[in-house]
């Protein structure tokens, strides 16, 4: 029997009035730092709070803003990420953190006025170690929009419980996640040897304790993804190969959704060998015919694809869908190759470029 089937162990519960301590890393998040953080400050809450931002080395003044925030309200409290890497900033946070429950927050993110405040009202009802809501993706420009209808949609990452879930009960993972901190001391925090994936690897351990992890369908986060076609493809790329690394590590703890993104690269990559071999002539008659059926995923992934684009989650015009429809691909096909490579050779010290801002980008 495997650990994470036991009984389920209560979390600790924590004292009436006692506090909650926010963690969110930060690198080159200028553009969306401050609503993030005036969302955070917002929170519906009668217990004391504090908002760690744990700093990496930013070159578009995110460290400029997030002096002047914190020079705006003493809730918030800054903190140095050298190394940059989400687990390690997230580590570096919960430390200088002073309260016994802990929300992780993303500068992508904003949280509802009354996220925490039900999270906490979960994590006591139903004995959680973490609780963790819907993931609702919205975007600015139409191909930001068109990456978050495909977060948004069950064809786009999966479906997972986070994207699109409606039943409240327990779950493999938590979007960002509102945890007791006593829990995390006994599992040992982040994982800093991961750099993407490190939010699932922590739920494995926490369910490997025994502990809860909930997923509350009532709570919203409204996420902003990467707004340009190369960030989001270097991002799926870093965190399929940290999903292929993660697989080396624990085997089938990964869920079967994860493997449909690299399947469907080997998918082509049988396309192209057959199709080479059948335009040579060295796959003719009988076992050429025979070997067209590697054609017929492909053909039934470009019907969902378009299927999805002309759906009610594909836009309302035809640029909208357009952008969907270019947009599926590119994250599965990212996403997927990362994995294959990483389940090969490991994801060794890969990190998502994405967060660095390019050089020749003009601060807006």
């Amino acid at each position: 029997m495997h650990d994470e089937q036991r009984s389920p162990r209560a979390a600790p519960r924590v004292p009436p009035g006692a506090g909650v301590t926010f963690v969110m890393p930060v690198l080159n998040e200028r553009d969306y730092l401050r609503r993030a953080v005036e969302s955070v400050l917002a929170q519906e809450l009668d217990v004391p709070s504090e908002l760690v931002l744990a700093l990496a080395p930013s070159t578009d003044g995110t460290d400029e803003l997030a002096a002047e925030l914190a020079a705006a309200d003493d809730r918030i409290v800054l903190v140095r990420n050298p190394a940059a890497h989400i687990p390690v900033g997230l580590n570096i946070a919960i430390r200088a953190g002073s309260h016994p429950t802990i929300v992780r927050v993303d500068a992508h993110s904003e949280l509802e006025p009354a996220y925490t405040r039900r999270a906490m009202e979960t994590l006591d009802r139903v004995g959680a170690a973490n609780v963790g809501g819907v993931m609702r993706a919205d975007g600015r420009s139409p191909f930001q929009r068109a990456v978050a209808r495909a977060y948004n949609s069950p064809m786009g990452l999966g479906g997972g419980a986070y994207h699109g879930g409606t039943r409240e009960g327990e779950a493999e993972s938590a979007y960002l996640g509102v945890m007791r901190r006593a829990v995390l001391d006994e599992v040992g925090l982040f994982d800093e040897t991961v750099r993407r994936g490190e939010d699932w690897e922590l739920n494995l351990r926490i369910r490997r304790a025994g502990y809860r992890v909930w997923f509350d369908p009532s709570l919203s986060v409204t996420y902003w993804p990467r707004e340009s076609w190369p960030r989001l493809a270097r991002q799926f790329f870093a965190t399929g190969r940290w999903r292929g690394e993660l697989v080396r590590r624990y085997g089938r703890g990964n869920s079967l959704r994860f493997f449909a993104p690299p399947l469907l690269v080997l998918a082509i990559a049988a396309a192209v060998i057959v199709g080479v071999l059948q335009l040579t002539g060295i796959a003719a008659g009988g076992w050429g015919l025979a070997a067209s059926v590697v054609y017929l995923p492909l053909i039934a992934y470009v019907v969902l694809v378009v299927a999805t684009a002309l759906g009610r989650g594909g836009g309302t015009g035809w640029r909208d869908r357009l952008w969907t429809a270019a947009v599926l691909p590119t994250m599965h096909l990212a996403w997927g190759s990362g994995f294959v490579v990483g389940v090969v050779r490991g994801a060794h010290d890969t990190v998502d470029t994405s967060r660095l801002r390019d050089r020749n980008t003009p601060l807006p």
